[in-house]
């Protein structure tokens, strides 16, 4: 799928107008739903291809906050054939309560994916737990930048920042 087939795509399965609050509290008169799009196998697969290209051959593993970015990070890292894992919102209070499922290495080279950067606050708070473990996030690449701030929050606190698309690619311009 080419890039503009994938913006195509996305915009017609996912853009929805309205009244929506986002994640980050912020009032929005459209929502890009990314479980619209993410649980369509070709919309995925292309995604887990343009993912792949921000790998490079430095990166160990793949990343994806939960719920949103799991299916993301799958999809990458079948494309590149590294492992991934899955990093939590909250620590789940049974079983090992840990807030990554999957091996995590202090030294290992993360790619973490995205599904929407409104201000970033999730996936910084996944590029914590990554650093706290002593591994290394070497980029983060999100879906859709919603230009509302999270390429400014992310690069602000050190990161590298990329987005597959942005919000002016599916046409969306604020009113």
């Amino acid at each position: 799928m080419t890039k503009e087939e994938l913006i195509k795509r996305i915009k017609e399965t996912a853009y929805l107008e309205g009244d929506f609050v986002l994640r980050s509290g912020k009032k929005s008169k459209y929502y890009l739903d990314k479980y619209l799009f993410e649980t369509c196998p070709d919309i995925l697969k292309a995604l887990g291809q343009e993912f792949a290209k921000h790998a490079g051959d430095n990166v160990t593993l793949i990343a994806g906050a939960e719920l949103g970015g799991v299916a993301l990070a799958a999809a990458t890292a079948m494309e590149t054939g590294k492992n991934w894992i899955i990093v939590r919102n909250s620590k789940k209070g049974y079983g090992t309560s840990k807030m990554v499922e999957g091996v995590l290495k202090a030294g290992d080279v993360v790619l973490l994916v995205e599904d929407i950067a409104t201000t970033g606050g999730q996936v910084l708070e996944a590029a914590k737990i990554i650093t706290e473990a002593g591994a290394t996030v070497k980029k983060i690449v999100c879906v859709i930048d919603r230009k509302q701030g999270a390429k400014e929050n992310i690069t602000g606190a050190g990161y590298v920042f990329d987005s597959i698309i942005t919000k002016e690619d599916l046409g969306i311009v604020d009113k």
